[in-house]
Parts: C-alpha cells; structure tokens; sequence
C-alpha cells in the first residue's frame, strides 16, 4: 500500500466530519431530535405549510428552543451545510426538514469510518 493510499483510508470522509461538527453542539443535535416528529415536537402551533411535507416553520423552532431567531437560523444553516436538513422557503418563512436520506448514508458512513 502506498503512502497515499495509507492516507485516504485513515483519512475521515469530510462529509462525516461535517455532520459530526453540527451534531457536537447539544441544541443542534436536539433541533434535529425534535424534526423527527415535528406533529408531536410542534404540535398546537399554528403552521402555514405541512410540516411533514415542507418542515417546519424557523419561528416555531426559536420558539421551543428560547434561543434568538438569529442564532436559530445560524444553527440550522450548520444542520443544512452537513446535509442533515433541507430548507425550502414558504413566502417569507423557511421551514427545515430532516433529510432522511443523507442522515441514513451519514450513520452508514460513520459505521464504516468507525
């Protein structure tokens, strides 16, 4: 095996390395705990968008998590930026949505790299 090969097989995926990054903080992490059920996480807050279909709504997120709408938007940016979540814009309200899909090849990866 070469020196390089050597390299790229220790060498963490970026990919998990990102996710892991924006699940190292615990608020994150619990945002992305309460998107796996937003009916129940959210529930009596008054949607404008399904929020199995389209996610849910940034205030209701500021709203159960007592953070500014700022610092909210920043950590869901870094849940969107690993591919953790996606974001789709309802007028002048963004909703997030966990990604199902690259959260499933996020624990298969970190499966294999572990």
């Amino acid at each position: 095996m070469t020196d390089t090969a050597t390299a790229n097989a220790t060498t963490p995926d970026p990919d998990v390395v990102d996710a892991l990054r924006a699940l190292a903080n615990p608020m994150r992490l619990q945002m992305l705990l309460w998107l796996r059920d937003p009916i129940r996480n959210f529930a009596g807050m008054e949607t404008i968008a399904d929020p199995l279909e389209v996610g849910v709504c940034v205030s209701h997120i500021q709203a159960k998590a007592g953070l500014a709408q700022s610092t909210v938007s920043a950590y869901m940016a870094e849940l969107q930026r690993a591919g953790l979540v996606r974001a789709t814009r309802v007028g002048k309200w963004t909703h997030y949505k966990r990604d199902e899909q690259r959260i499933a090849q996020f624990v298969a990866a970190l499966g294999q790299t572990l």
